[in-house]
């Protein structure tokens, strides 16, 4: 689970040194502000951490770090964005685990995967799984037992179609033989918008709907992840309340841009 003060201190060792093209390794880098693109709506999970993140750079570079949201297309506007940008050590971009699946689920991308250079691994998570407090279900198998009655009129939300909370969905659907429909938005907080409402059945989302959670304006199932989470042990596992097996996690990481114009230029990135 995404901690405030273990993010802070695992931003601390982030340094992207000098490029590697020759004229400009002398250069003093960064003598402007650095942008990181994000790839859902400002508020949710994916948003904050880059923000938390984002702030103990501009400390440590003494340079301001600026956060782009770019929303849509499953993180994948975001993610060509940061492809198409000049690698001149300016441009970051906050993936997730998106990355890794987009290129199955979509006929076409206006980028390759090789067109982002992976710079480090920032966490790993689990996700949560909560529904509004007007939900009868209060546990994972009585969600299920609640779809099974409903059988195709049962909704979840996530924050775009490919993420990591889309697919750990049509997994429940799969493992628990359910027949739920997915509806897709641009990030954890507009999905928890009609969470709270009571517009949608389930939410699957990253850990910053924690504290939406604790305040009790929605109610919490479980973590996806096969153990409990030691940021929220009060939640029990999806496992072990209803769908057996059920394990995932999520993960975010910062790429750059590979390439310019055919010629790799990729600038340099060192954790020290």
């Amino acid at each position: 689970m995404i901690d405030r003060r273990r993010l802070v201190a695992l931003a601390a060792t982030f340094v992207i040194a000098p490029a590697v093209v020759p004229p400009v390794f002398a250069q003093a880098w960064p003598t402007r502000p650095v942008r990181v693109v994000t790839p859902f709506a400002p508020g949710g999970s994916t948003d904050v951490l880059a923000r938390i993140t984002a702030d103990q750079l501009s400390r440590i570079w003494s340079q301001q770090v600026v956060i782009e949201n770019r929303p849509g297309a499953g993180t994948n506007l975001g993610a060509e964005a940061v492809a198409k940008s000049d690698p001149d050590g300016y441009t970051m971009f906050m993936g997730t685990s998106s990355l890794a699946t987009s290129r199955n689920l979509y006929r076409s991308l206006r980028y390759a995967i090789t067109d982002l250079a992976p710079v480090t691994l920032v966490c790993t998570f689990p996700l949560l799984m909560l529904v509004p407090n007007s939900s009868p279900a209060k546990s994972v198998a009585e969600f299920i037992a609640f779809a099974r009655q409903k059988r195709g009129k049962v909704t979840f939300a996530s924050p775009g179609v490919g993420t990591t909370p889309h697919l750990a969905g049509e997994l429940l659907n799969q493992m628990a033989g359910v027949e739920m429909i997915h509806v897709p938005y641009r990030g954890d907080a507009p999905a928890l918008t009609d969470t709270m409402a009571g517009r949608v059945d389930l939410q699957i989302s990253g850990p910053a709907m924690l504290e939406q959670i604790r305040s009790g304006q929605v109610r919490g199932l479980a973590v996806t992840t096969a153990k409990r989470s030691q940021t929220a042990p009060e939640l029990p596992t999806a496992s072990e309340t209803g769908a057996p097996g059920f394990d995932v996690a999520g993960w975010s990481g910062f790429f750059v841009p590979a390439k310019r114009r055919g010629r790799s230029s990729t600038r340099c990135i060192s954790i020290r």
